[in-house]
């Protein structure tokens, strides 16, 4: 599961910049300074990737990588959903019987519950995360590195 892609910053002719990633065409935007619209791309694709998985669709690897582009990823909390909705999609293709009922009843929880913690437009906190990603056999690991 990816939550880095490579970013195009393009100067803007009215001033300001244009972001847009190759590897996900529908996360656009921009801002008036390179600071502000890096952190507009953040922003941008979160939604676009959480958008994906609300369509039901898969999410797509990061492929394009140069110099010339900048890497960007999604918040953390973000990153959680994504990889927990990501692991019970893959649970369901291993065990085509698995439901969101059969996932309540594991963590003993109400069935609307783990719908919330499923709804990629929903905000759900990270100890819940932690919690259903366990569940599914999955850990949760978070790494620092230095910002760009």
């Amino acid at each position: 599961m990816a939550t880095t892609f490579y970013a195009e910053l393009i100067p803007d002719p009215n001033g300001g910049f244009v972001v847009s990633f190759p590897d996900v065409p529908e996360a656009i935007t921009g801002s008036g300074t390179r600071a502000e619209a890096l952190e507009m791309a953040a922003d941008a694709l979160t939604v676009a990737l959480l958008g994906r998985l609300d369509d039901g669709r898969s999410l797509p690897e990061p492929e394009t990588k140069s110099k010339s582009l900048v890497p960007v990823t999604v918040p953390a909390q973000f990153a959680a959903k994504i990889a927990l909705i990501e692991a019970f999609r893959a649970a369901q293709a291993t065990d085509p019987g698995m439901s969101q009922s059969d996932l309540a009843r594991r963590l003993d929880v109400d069935h609307k519950e783990i719908r919330r913690r499923l709804d990629p437009n929903h905000k759900t906190k990270l100890p819940a995360l932690e919690e259903t990603l366990k569940a599914l056999g999955k850990r949760l690991i978070i790494r620092v590195e230095d910002a760009a």
